[in-house]
């Protein structure tokens, strides 16, 4: 199994994380974007990263890889089996990716008033959350799942991007001190990740 991974990117960084869950041993394969490896651009159409290679399969969209080797690999187990509650995590990694992730490019834009505007957007979404990260130990859950795995990268970046969330947000705090102190997580983490945070 291969995974082409970029090294500061979230999208790669949870699927990493997930790996790391599931205790699956994989080459990882990091990636410049003004360097692509050629492999790359026979196995994936988009040239986009994370791509995982696991025999004759190519994968390339990170919550397809995602929801895969939580199937392939059950143990343990990162989505619910209610399918209740598996369409209520679905969707809040639906909103997650709509509602975070689609801030990450305009938060590293070269113009300051496109990431300003950016960065205050998230900070008031990820506040906006702050009642949900009280509920439970994880997020809507009481173990670890793959909404976890997604919010993590983005919480994990928030002091390079100069979000500061206030005092409100202390539930968010017990949260992330939760999540980052996992082995997992920590393995899950490239160099200049680990650079991130001192």
């Amino acid at each position: 199994m291969t995974l082409f991974s970029k090294a500061d990117d979230v999208w790669s960084h949870r699927t990493r994380i997930v790996l790391a869950e599931k205790g699956i041993h994989v080459e990882t394969i990091d990636v410049h974007e003004r360097n692509l490896p050629e492999d790359l651009f026979d196995l994936n159409p988009y040239h986009s990263v994370p791509t995982l290679v696991d025999r004759d399969l190519v994968l390339y969209d990170s919550r397809v890889i995602m929801e895969y080797l939580d199937e392939r690999f059950p143990h343990p187990p990162l989505m619910p089996i209610d399918p209740v509650a598996r369409a209520q995590f679905r969707l809040a990694l639906f909103r997650i990716e709509h509602d975070w992730y689609s801030l990450v490019s305009k938060i590293n834009d070269a113009d300051k008033k496109v990431s300003q505007e950016a960065r205050k957007v998230l900070r008031d979404s990820v506040l906006s959350s702050v009642d949900v990260f009280k509920a439970k130990p994880y997020f809507l859950a009481d173990e670890f799942s793959l909404v976890d795995a997604t919010i993590a990268p983005v919480l994990w970046r928030l002091s390079t991007w100069d979000i500061d969330l206030t005092a409100q947000a202390q539930p968010i705090a017990r949260y992330m001190n939760l999540v980052f102190s996992r082995p997992t997580f920590r393995h899950s983490l490239s160099p200049s990740e680990q650079g991130m945070r001192a």
